[in-house]
């Protein structure tokens, strides 16, 4: 998260009309800056330019033209004085409600010192600060322009957010991970199951995913409480949910059934086209244009596709085409997505998203895998009086197509979505090298040199979608 502290420190604060932006109920403006107090450290951290102070009457400016944030991190009786329209309110210091002996002594004589002059309540640290920025400003490249009231204010709060920043990068590369191996996993054993064990049922399949998660996502959100819960506010938008679950379906069952066909490497190669259907489903059903040098993007994506058709030796005409309509349901679902939930009533984050998605799946999908086919329950219990290993396979695998949704759901939390653009395409390119690895899959220099400018595609397909913004 890039941040700029802007020092709003006074000895007083003069009250007076405000131009706007920055006015509110209590029109107000913050006078000039005067540091009468500040560190050492402070004191470089101005003169290196790590943090640079600008006047209040700049922040307009910056907040306009240079897309900041601002962000109060003043007591709430500060703010109240002087509140300015359209900023986050994040304190670094609460009052401190505590009445045991020793506060209620401290809290007596800050009273006659401090309290009873300048209205001002004894105080504590915030210990949620970090946790509430990150709530309030949740994409980590989120410029922030920080009032801060007191100069003192600034070095606390640059030190909080950079010691977050140390002590969250091993977390973060932890979460990524975790990612990358539950991502890779469940491709790799759905391939497995399917192909080289010789369990052939990619609807049943795709069911127990679903089923697992229903169940997960449930304790994740309600007995667990990772993310709030946010719940279902009309029958029309449960319709649209089911819409989306059913494109759902489509999506990941045609992709498990392209695994029985295809090898992973040029099931990955045709995932990577996403941005193609996404682009043309997006013009189909919004009629909206992308900028031209993004479209001239697109030409590699399809063309090292075609080159890596041309040169795979495994191809397979159905399986190619069930892949390419899994991918063209994923794209179709992530632009129905933006149309269907667009309001900020009906918006739901991608955990409770879930939640509501996989129970509607797995009742799609159960009278189809009962209708298509036929006695898979008989013949998985069969199977599994044979090799009990079947039963975990099925049951590791449903949880790793759980937590393929929620580590993606962290990941997006704790980076910002430029590193997970990156982070997916490489993650591509690593499953196919693995795979090779463990299938021994046979694969040509054409079919790589496809691929490979394929990625390329999406990599400049990605920076020119960024620059169009």
């Amino acid at each position: 998260m890039a941040i700029q502290l802007n020092l709003f420190q006074t000895s007083s604060l003069n009250y007076a009309k405000q131009p706007r932006p920055f006015s509110s109920n209590v029109p107000t403006r913050l006078s000039s800056l005067r540091v009468n107090a500040i560190s050492g450290k402070t004191q470089e951290l101005l003169q290196s330019g790590t943090v640079r102070p600008i006047l209040p009457k700049d922040a307009a400016s910056a907040t306009e033209s240079e897309g900041y944030i601002l962000q109060d991190i003043r007591p709430q009786w500060e703010r109240e004085k002087a509140r300015v329209l359209g900023s986050l309110h994040v304190p670094l210091f609460v009052e401190d409600k505590d009445n045991g002996p020793l506060t209620l002594l401290k809290k007596w004589v800050h009273f006659g010192y401090i309290g009873l002059w300048t209205g001002q309540y004894f105080t504590m640290i915030n210990d949620d600060f970090i946790k509430d920025v990150e709530n309030e400003v949740p994409d980590k490249d989120s410029k922030l322009l920080v009032a801060c009231g007191e100069g003192l204010r600034l070095f606390y709060c640059y030190s909080k957010m950079s010691a977050t920043k140390s002590s969250g990068r091993f977390f973060t590369i932890g979460l990524v991970a975790s990612w990358y191996s539950s991502n890779i996993g469940v491709l790799l054993l759905n391939k497995y199951l399917l192909s080289n064990y010789g369990f052939k049922y990619p609807i049943f399949l795709t069911m127990c995913h679903m089923t697992a998660c229903s169940l997960l996502s449930y304790i994740a959100i309600v007995w667990m409480k990772m993310v709030p819960m946010q719940t279902i506010r009309s029958r029309v938008q449960f319709m649209k949910i089911s819409a989306l679950s059913l494109i759902f379906c489509a999506s990941v069952v045609s992709g498990n059934i392209s695994l029985r066909y295809l090898p992973v490497s040029f099931n990955q190669a045709i995932g990577a086209t996403t941005p193609f259907f996404t682009a043309v489903f997006a013009y189909l059903m919004t009629l909206k244009r992308e900028a031209w040098l993004t479209y001239v993007t697109l030409i590699p994506v399809v063309t090292g596709v075609v080159i890596a058709s041309g040169g795979e030796p495994s191809f397979h005409l159905f399986g190619f085409i069930v892949c390419v309509g899994a991918t063209a349901a994923r794209a179709l679902k992530s632009v129905v997505q933006g149309i269907l939930l667009s309001s900020e009533g009906e918006k739901l984050n991608s955990m409770n998203l879930l939640m509501y998605m996989a129970p509607i799946a797995v009742v799609l999908l159960l009278p189809t895998t009962l209708l298509m086919e036929e006695n898979v329950v008989g013949i998985t219990l069969a199977l599994a009086r044979d090799d009990i290993r079947i039963v975990w396979f099925l049951l590791f695998n449903s949880a790793l197509a759980y937590f393929v949704n929620l580590t993606n759901f962290l990941v997006t939390k704790h980076t910002s979505a430029l590193t997970l653009q990156v982070l997916g395409n490489a993650k591509g390119a690593v499953a196919v090298v693995i795979s090779i690895l463990i299938f021994r899959n046979p694969v040509s220099v054409t079919g790589m040199l496809g691929y490979t400018l394929t990625v390329i595609g999406v990599i400049l397909y990605s920076e020119a979608k960024k620059r169009g913004k």
